[in-house]
């Protein structure tokens, strides 16, 4: 990784693709990823850890599959979200986002539990920026 600054607006500008998680640094055992958005993603969860979202640009949703029933966490530009590990979830953005997620290293886009995965997801652990 790199021993210098990392610019997320240009690391954000280096790629096109939706749902293709970039990694652009590591802390530890973790990854720091990036991301574009849009659309819907897939219903999944992470069985072993939490996962770290901040809209860097535009606004994420995220529905959530909870013993209380479903409901639907609105994050605009700025704002934090952890969803705990275990918790379906399903990240959203109507108009497109820009996103960074900081999870355990190997942590796979899709979960351990996840629907089918449409062509539109990249089901992966992280890209090298």
């Amino acid at each position: 990784m790199s021993e210098e600054p990392i610019d997320l607006a240009g690391a954000l500008a280096a790629f096109d693709q939706l749902w293709s998680p970039r990694i652009v640094t590591r802390v530890n055992d973790y990854d720091v990823r990036v991301a574009k958005v849009a659309g819907e993603h897939v219903w999944h969860a992470h069985d072993h850890t939490d996962e770290f979202f901040l809209v860097l640009d535009g606004e994420l949703r995220i529905a959530l599959r909870e013993p209380a029933g479903e409901r639907t966490v609105v994050l605009p530009r700025g704002a934090v979200f952890v969803v705990p590990r275990g918790v379906q979830h399903r990240p959203s953005s109507a108009q497109g986002a820009s996103i960074l997620m900081f999870e355990p290293t190997g942590t796979s886009s899709v979960g351990d539990r996840h629907e089918d995965v449409p062509d539109h997801v990249d089901a992966t652990t992280g890209h090298a920026l």
